[in-house]
């Protein structure tokens, strides 16, 4: 038996992929897909927004970062409690939480209380990812985890794929508030996801045993597991930072460089996201097969040769096939933190791990449109994108000198 084997069955799940894993899978995913429908229509939005609203670029800018940032306040709450209360039952209130205020956004009369209900969605939005990802973790077997985890990562793919397509149908018809309304559907789906799912073996034998001390402790409980901490941190800080200052951004450059209208900036985005959703799915396979390791290390180079490889391209077909490349190497690696937070971290605080490291790095992120912008303004779109290949040579650093190979680990 092999190293992998012994793990997908001592360590929480059966070597077999059983419907439990299956409807763990789809709840998570679905409530992923949620999420990424609602933050990109609010970046096809922004101008329409800007526009009925009266906002500034900045103020416009900010609605995305107080989103992400309130995604750490809800990754650290909603983690926490999941890791004390279960896995299905707080994913739900995150779901409830986040759907309620994304559709109290279509009532907003000014910057300020469309900014505070962007914030209280965000709660909800930090709360999804890393409860999601730990549930459908502990209930893969070890052998598929991160193909597992990937998988829950293409649901936010579906999501942002969803708003490309579907925005410039809806928004000259409905509007922006009514684009804000549909976000009150996941309330809906929240009902039947909790019906559906089940806590994970591992989980229920873990609370069966005393603990003691708080699940955040367990993060930096000592200094190789600090050093983690922070290594993971950097990585998602990076992933989030490049994703975001990308694809908030580029529809706005399409169509100030090149005349796209709506319809042209989606169908590059639906390109797009079509090369980061198989990114992500051979990702997931490849990490399973040769390791996390190696699978983060190709992603991060290719990341970086394709931001400054994008940046010269000015021929419309040439951005729609780059985008498409970019896309797989910049976003590929979502799904990989799943299935790597998860096997770095014991059972006790997978959630909060899961929820704090990549929300924290949400919240970083949170200023990649801020910062793309700025340095849009100061330098131009093409070398405020190229100069996003720095920061993934400083993911390669961190994921080598920090973070362990584990595949095939036991979840603890």
């Amino acid at each position: 038996m092999t190293a992998t084997d012994h793990a997908g069955e001592v360590g929480g799940a059966p070597a077999h992929v059983d419907s439990k894993a299956m409807k763990a899978l789809w709840g998570s995913a679905i409530g992923y897909a949620m999420d990424g429908f609602d933050l990109l229509i609010l970046g096809f939005m922004l101008r329409a927004i800007s526009a009925d609203l009266k906002l500034t670029t900045t103020q416009s800018a900010s609605l995305v970062t107080a989103t992400l940032v309130g995604a750490v306040a809800g990754g650290l709450l909603f983690g926490m409690l999941s890791d004390r209360l279960g896995r299905v039952r707080v994913l739900t209130w995150t779901i409830v939480l986040f759907a309620v205020f994304t559709g109290l956004c279509a009532f907003a009369q000014g910057y300020w209380d469309l900014l505070i209900y962007r914030t209280i969605a965000g709660l909800g939005l930090g709360g999804e990812f890393g409860i999601g990802m730990a549930l459908v973790a502990e209930a893969w077997p070890a052998s598929k985890r991160a193909r597992a985890s990937s998988y829950v990562g293409l649901g936010w793919q579906v999501g942002v794929l969803a708003a490309a397509l579907l925005t410039p149908l809806l928004l000259p018809a409905i509007g922006w508030r009514g684009m804000f309304a549909i976000g009150v559907l996941p309330a809906i789906a929240a009902y039947f996801i909790r019906k559906s799912l089940h806590e994970p073996d591992v989980f229920v034998r873990s609370t069966a045993r005393p603990r003691t001390g708080s699940p955040l402790k367990l993060l930096v409980k000592d200094g190789e597991t600090a050093r983690l901490s922070l290594g993971m941190v950097i990585l998602c800080s990076v992933q989030n930072f490049g994703y975001y200052g990308v694809m908030i951004w580029l529809p706005n450059y399409l169509s100030s460089r090149f005349g796209y209208g709506l319809t042209q900036s989606a169908v590059w985005t639906a390109v797009t996201i079509g090369g980061m959703a198989a990114g992500i799915f051979v990702f997931g396979h490849v990490a399973d097969r040769i390791g996390r390791r190696p699978a983060f290390l190709a992603y991060m180079l290719g990341a970086a040769i394709m931001v400054v490889g994008y940046s010269r391209l000015t021929d419309p077909m040439a951005l729609l096939v780059g985008g498409a490349v970019m896309g797989f190497f910049v976003n590929g690696m979502l799904g990989g933190y799943g299935a790597l937070i998860s096997e770095l971290y014991p059972t006790a605080a997978r959630a909060t791990a899961q929820n704090v490291l990549f929300n924290i790095g949400r919240a970083v992120g949170g200023f990649g449109p801020v910062a793309v912008g700025a340095l849009s303004l100061a330098y131009g779109f093409e070398t405020a994108i190229a100069m996003l290949a720095i920061l993934y040579v400083v993911d390669i650093v961190a994921l080598w000198l920090l973070i362990p190979e584990r595949r095939g680990a036991e979840l603890a």
